[in-house]
């Protein structure tokens, strides 16, 4: 996953995937409604130090690798330290933000294995040895925070074992527990299913489902990491998602996407075509129904896809293009989205009974012909100003938003 790849090879892996599966995208249906700001999530992981609030639009919060996970919160049985989680919920407030808290990884002291590596603390990744431990910490933190905190999720990434060594069946008791506890205290917050990550998880999420873990959520979390791939894979893992929730009564469950960028290819091609990734990636995942998208991470340089720059504050092309999709997608519908046989890929959007296009094609530049009757005006693309439509447009990775006349 986080080998490195030539500029050469990684186009011809993403050209390969493009073109055999032409054939296996089912037709995209995005959901008829206005699309919220809350669609748009974000990670932040340090504004108690580093990180100033975004200077683009949050709707949501994500809280991990943000020091509020369960070890964090009682590091010592019975002693709560809760200021952090407090300084944030009080942030997120002050700036419209809801807050996803995930509640996975055990605290040494509770851990069933506490020397146990694990990619945090030793004995992170297992269950906790005691369910009554779990229960006094979740009912603690629902209790503290009802009506505040709007959204659970119970575990991160249970199919990687430096995740989750737990078992299915024992990731389903705490499932169960932690739901039985949060509905009852906050009858309001959601409880997000643990999310498992890339194609890979799609048999823990199966075995989940399968055993009964559906009606225990209210929300079906997973994290579309797709590296190498392209954006455009997303679509084809959240049709198999979809399928798995249908196999076990649960498709009518909205799904979120709790995690996602690229970790390859490493280095990554061009910042340009990291902003084209992130903007294709929010616009896809509304096209095939994910009703949330948490971006994985504001202040994080790990990642391939940096949406900021050293200072936590200055923003890439990326960033920028977080900030550009939000205003395309944000107040309006998207009454259809559709690939041609070219790969090129036609959004239409309903703002305020006007349409608009979003246009791009993941394989390269092209000419684009815009018929005629949708009258446009003008073209915006995803980095630069809005200007008039003035001849032939040119598309390619990057999307662009095609405007009409205000008297069609």
């Amino acid at each position: 996953m986080f080998h490195k790849l030539s500029m050469i090879g990684f186009f011809s892996i993403v050209m390969s995937f493009l073109l055999s599966a032409s054939e296996a995208l089912a037709p995209l249906v995005p959901p008829q409604q206005i699309i919220p700001q809350s669609f748009f999530g974000m990670h932040i992981h340090h504004t108690n130090t580093a990180t100033p609030w975004p200077s683009v639009p949050v709707g949501e919060w994500r809280l991990w690798d943000a020091y509020v996970t369960w070890p964090y919160l009682e590091p010592h049985k019975g002693q709560f330290r809760f200021d952090t989680l407090d300084a944030y919920v009080s942030l997120a407030h002050q700036h419209n933000a809801g807050i996803l808290l995930p509640l996975g990884l055990s605290p040494s002291w509770a851990s069933a294995r506490p020397l146990e590596k694990s990619v945090y603390q030793t004995g992170s990744a297992a269950e906790p040895r005691d369910i009554e431990d779990w229960r006094v910490f979740v009912r603690a933190v629902a209790t503290r925070y009802r009506g505040r905190i709007n959204a659970y999720e119970i575990w991160n990434e249970p199919n990687l074992p430096q995740f989750c060594s737990a078992s299915v069946d024992q990731i389903l008791v705490l499932t169960r527990e932690a739901s039985q506890i949060i509905h009852d205290v906050d009858p309001a917050a959601l409880v997000v299913s643990p999310s498992a990550t890339e194609s890979k998880g799609l048999a823990w999420l199966s075995e989940f489902l399968t055993k009964g873990g559906g009606q225990y959520v209210d929300v079906i979390g997973y994290h579309l990491y797709v590296n190498p791939q392209p954006p455009e894979a997303m679509v084809l893992l959240v049709q198999q998602i979809r399928q798995i929730m249908s196999n076990s009564g649960q498709v009518a469950k909205p799904i979120w996407n709790t995690e996602a960028n690229w970790f390859s290819p490493k280095p990554f091609p061009s910042e340009d075509l990291a902003a084209a990734y992130l903007a294709r990636s929010y616009i896809l995942n509304w096209a095939v129904g994910v009703q949330r998208f948490y971006w994985y991470a504001w202040d994080n340089r790990a990642v391939q896809v940096a949406t900021t720059q050293q200072d936590n504050r200055t923003l890439t092309p990326a960033g920028r293009a977080y900030g550009t999709v939000y205003q395309w997608l944000v107040g309006s519908r998207m009454d259809a989205c559709q690939r041609d046989a070219n790969h090129t890929f036609v959004c239409q959007l309903n703002r305020d009974g006007a349409p608009q296009w979003i246009v791009w094609n993941p394989d390269g530049v092209r000419t684009f012909d815009i018929p005629a009757s949708w009258h446009v005006a003008s073209v915006t693309p995803l980095l630069d100003e809005a200007h008039p439509l003035t001849g032939a447009v040119t598309i390619g990775p990057s999307p662009i938003l095609l405007t009409p006349s205000s008297n069609r």
